[in-house]
């Protein structure tokens, strides 16, 4: 009998553009452990970023992930299985 791994992967990606997501949301099916640094698109335009940050809640929730903020700059999100502590000021 040969040995299965599963492996969950830890991937930090900086989001400069909208066109972002898509990826992004290849990997929350692929149960990836995401950062993702906003600082770029926060600098060039911040109603994109609201818009990106709102669809990446979305399709984390669709995919029974979990979310959170990590300080002002970045974003975490995790498949279910790992549980995030989330103060009570964090993304709602």
């Amino acid at each position: 009998m040969q040995k299965q791994e599963n492996s969950t992967y830890l991937k930090a990606i900086t989001i400069r553009d909208i066109s972002d997501v898509h990826s992004i949301k290849e990997d929350i099916k692929k149960n990836m452990i995401l950062i993702l640094r906003v600082t770029p698109l926060a600098q060039k335009d911040v109603e994109q970023l609201r818009k990106v940050v709102e669809e990446l809640y979305s399709i984390a929730k669709a995919e029974d992930a979990e979310i959170a903020r990590l300080g002002e700059e970045r974003i975490i999100i995790a498949p279910s299985s790992i549980k995030i502590w989330k103060p009570e000021y964090d993304l709602k």
